[in-house]
């Protein structure tokens, strides 16, 4: 049942984008329903990884490995263990709410924005199953192809300036992993005899390449996955594109495709390359500081409601960072349920800046004013997806940044509490921004009279935001449900480096 739930929840949307093409693009509805079935239908199958999913072994699960590059030892190799299964179900998860949410504002091209929705699915999907570094790299590279056309067609005034930096940036950053990936595998050759892309093995392999090898390596992965994070300094084409891009665009950059950055590090920088990740864990997490404490500052002064969510995505993802580079079971673990935290919460924040301007057709935060008064429901949405964000105890955004702080207080690596209580502060500035937004957009007094006829949350509206809403409160109430998935494998990778650690320690003392 989880392999074919596995190839389901993989196959269905690219077999959907080819379906969609066959239809008349004069049968607008037919399209977007389609699209909408097909991946809810997505959805429905992923579900039984959660509960074929043996949350008591740490290693991969429901694998397939068929040959494709037999010379090179390159196959079509997937599998999920607790980490990955969460961040595939965020990603069936949020995609039926992107599409759903896009039925009224896209109107021009629609079949071939749906098209393009479900084949950046397809590759999403891809990268978190892939257990081959060059199936995971063709996956990486392929969802340049959809999101590139999403923002550069259907994105606002400069489209076409935030597309273009969009794929520059991780275009860099792909080279520099293709690179990486190249030479791991002309190692393996060097020590095993075999050249070989299969994670499975490279993960034994890897931890014994030379350090002074090893680091190159690691930096090129982690140059790569940190501008895909984005870590600062490597942030500046974020805001861009969650401004330009359409809402539904906005909720899965947020939702899902930031992820992959985070979840890179973990499989490859953290696993592969242990005795670099403790060497480098310092430099990473001051990155990771300084960017929690400028996305906020920067969030702080910003006048449009939208950039200023784009920048609080700066900031929460510093949090993941850290807790990753914590080298703790309670970081790593903070990390993986913050990703999907922040999925839900950020998600929800853009999908409810995307019903106030298509009803203003402006995000300017001075144009608002007293919108509680005319859109009581919207208010309440707004006000849990802004509080989740803030990170309030029984929502889920406490969760996560609780455990990274935790995590960072008790790491090893660290050898001082300084990353915890500087980042601690980035849970004040958040509230400080997000609440100065909500009052000033919510509560705020404006004469516009634009703002005194403003309709509330239609039915459709409501479809896309409870559904978040629900997954909010309950991990913020029972996060257990969630992270029993992950917590053999955090304890499995966290083990791994510090028992590296321990032994190169040893062998430098004699």
């Amino acid at each position: 049942m989880g392999e074919f739930s596995l190839l389901v929840s993989l196959f269905l949307p690219l077999l959907g984008s080819v379906a969609l093409m066959l239809i008349n693009r004069e049968q607008v509805k037919a399209i977007r329903y389609s699209a909408l079935g097909i991946s809810l239908i997505t959805f429905v199958a992923s579900i039984p990884l959660y509960f074929a999913f043996n949350h008591e072994n740490p290693g991969f699960q429901f694998e397939m490995n068929l040959p494709w590059i037999t010379s090179l030892d390159i196959g079509f190799h997937i599998g999920v263990d607790g980490m990955s299964t969460l961040l595939v179900l965020l990603t069936t998860f949020i995609m039926p709410i992107a599409i759903f949410s896009s039925f009224n504002p896209i109107e021009k091209r629609v079949k071939e924005y749906y098209t393009m929705l479900l084949f950046l699915q397809f590759g999403m999907t891809g990268v978190f199953l892939a257990l081959d570094t060059f199936l995971f790299y063709v996956f990486w590279e392929l969802i340049l192809i959809p999101m590139y056309f999403l923002i550069g067609i259907w994105g606002g005034q400069d489209r076409i300036y935030a597309a273009i930096k969009f794929f520059l940036y991780t275009v860099v950053g792909s080279l520099l992993m293709l690179i990486a990936i190249v030479w791991l595998g002309y190692y393996a050759q060097t020590s095993t005899g075999h050249f070989t892309a299969d994670l499975t093995k490279l993960r034994t392999i890897a931890p014994m390449i030379p350090q002074s090898i090893q680091q190159w390596m690691f930096l090129a992965f982690a140059l790569s996955f940190c501008i895909k994070v984005p870590l600062f300094p490597f942030h500046t084409w974020l805001p861009d594109a969650h401004v330009q891009a359409p809402t539904a665009g906005s909720v899965i950059l947020a939702g899902i495709l930031l992820k992959l950055g985070t979840y890179g590090l973990i499989r490859f920088n953290l696993e592969l390359f242990p005795q670099s990740s403790v060497h480098f864990a310092p430099l990473i997490s001051t990155l990771a500081v300084i960017g929690i404490i400028y996305g906020a500052l920067v969030a702080m002064v910003q006048t449009d409601v939208k950039k200023l969510v784009a920048y609080s995505s700066v900031s929460h993802l510093g949090f993941v960072v850290l807790g990753i580079f914590s080298v703790t079971t309670e970081g790593v673990q903070g990390a993986i349920i913050q990703m999907v935290n922040h999925g839900l919460s950020t998600g929800m924040l853009f999908l409810c800046v995307g019903v106030i301007y298509e009803r203003r057709h402006t995000r300017e935060i001075s144009e608002f004013g007293g919108i509680t008064n005319v859109m009581p429901k919207f208010s309440v949405l707004f006000a849990i997806a802004m509080f989740a964000s803030v990170g309030l105890p029984i929502l889920n955004g406490f969760v996560g940044e609780y455990l990274t702080l935790i995590g960072a207080f008790k790491s090893s690596v660290f050898h001082n509490w300084t990353y915890a209580i500087l980042s601690a502060s980035g849970v004040i500035f958040a509230a400080v921004y997000l609440l100065w937004m909500f009052q000033r957009v919510m509560y705020g007094t404006n004469d516009n009279p634009k703002n005194q006829t403003l309709p509330d949350v239609t039915r459709a509206e409501m479809w896309t935001l409870v559904p978040l809403v629900v997954f909010i409160v309950w991990i913020g109430v029972y996060p257990n449900t969630f992270m029993k998935l992950s917590e053999k494998s955090s304890n499995a990778v966290v083990e791994k480096v510090i028992k590296t650690q321990s032994g190169s320690t040893a062998v430098s003392s004699k």
